[in-house]
């Protein structure tokens, strides 16, 4: 497949995920579903809302001054706003492409701060490897939580272990390689060899931390707020107060997948929360309400701030 083929479907086939489940959603309510779900919409509270975005504010500024700590060991001290900025425009990436967003967030910092872009990447890699643990840990504790319902909403796919084990395997090749043959025969091998060093440099600035204990505070954070975000709309929506923290986590852990499948999860973050909260005691309608009203407070933030991040940067750094 040709490569420029390949990344447009990488862009459209989520897209397009999405825009089907937009419209599954839409016929597959009643008129009479719709008119209910918009009435619930309407009715809610606007301060909880608010206090919703001032957690999903919280954590991405915490997540962008987390980042200094990873890249202090490298030697590197970039601004605050600079970082701020590059987290920002990140989440807007990966809006329009999944998974772009943490090789702009590289790319901008190492436009401003004059970072090697391996060493970024590395420490971007930590990032997500920590951020992948916080996630198991908490669909671990979903697992606790949740019991036999949460078994029995899961399917095996032996297709996905296949090609996650094939993925595994070209990368592990690609990593390996070049510290095994010859790369004075290959020169392209020895470009490749210098860039894993530094990447790994960049991955293991976790080691050297300057201050541990503020990192794992940070990281800690980022997901309090995370929750709280999510958590916070129950009060917004009347009916939907007596949720519990079981119900808001598991809604929250399907929510949070639903992002890596599509788009800034467009169309199916809805639908996995409702799947959740229709479990626990809350009409569909309501369910949907509040999926949709979650996702639009996190997509209208991040493409506020994410715009005006590709604004600000500019101008905070004309004298460079």
């Amino acid at each position: 497949m040709p490569k420029s083929l390949s990344k447009l479907l990488k862009i459209i086939l989520p897209l397009g995920l999405g825009l089907f489940l937009i419209y599954y959603s839409f016929h597959s309510t009643t008129e009479e579903q719709r008119v209910l779900i918009w009435s619930y919409v309407q009715q809610a509270h606007p301060l909880p809302i608010f206090i919703s975005i001032l957690f999903g504010v919280l954590s991405h500024l915490s997540r962008a001054y987390r980042w200094r700590f990873l890249l202090a060991p490298l030697g590197y001290k970039p601004r605050f706003i600079n970082l701020t900025c590059s987290v920002l425009i990140a989440y807007l990436s990966n809006l329009g492409v999944p998974r772009s967003g943490e090789i702009l967030r590289v790319s901008v910092l190492s436009a401003y701060e004059k970072i090697p872009f391996p060493k970024g990447f590395g420490t971007v890699i930590s990032e997500r490897i920590i951020d992948l643990l916080m996630l198991l840990i908490l669909i671990f504790t979903g697992f606790l939580l949740g019991g036999d319902w949460v078994e029995s909403q899961l399917d095996s796919s032996t297709a996905l272990l296949t090609t996650f084990v094939i993925v595994l395997g070209v990368v592990t090749f690609l990593i390996v390689s070049p510290f095994l043959i010859n790369t004075q025969k290959f020169p392209f091998l020895a470009r490749l060899k210098s860039f894993f060093k530094e990447l790994y440099q960049g991955i293991i600035s976790i080691r050297s931390l300057p201050n541990a204990f503020a990192f794992w505070t940070h990281t800690l954070f980022i997901w309090v707020m995370y929750i709280l975000m999510f958590w916070v709309v129950k009060f917004a929506l009347p009916g939907a107060e007596h949720l519990g923290f079981e119900a808001i986590l598991l809604a929250f852990i399907a929510g949070g997948l639903s992002i890596t499948m599509t788009n800034g999860g467009i169309g199916l973050y809805p639908l996995a929360v409702a799947a959740v909260f229709s479990h626990y005691e809350l009409s569909y309608e309501l369910a949907l309400a509040y999926g949709w009203i979650t996702w639009t407070i996190q997509t209208i933030m991040i493409l506020l701030f994410g715009g005006l991040s590709f604004a600000i940067l500019p101008i905070v750094n004309r004298k460079k």
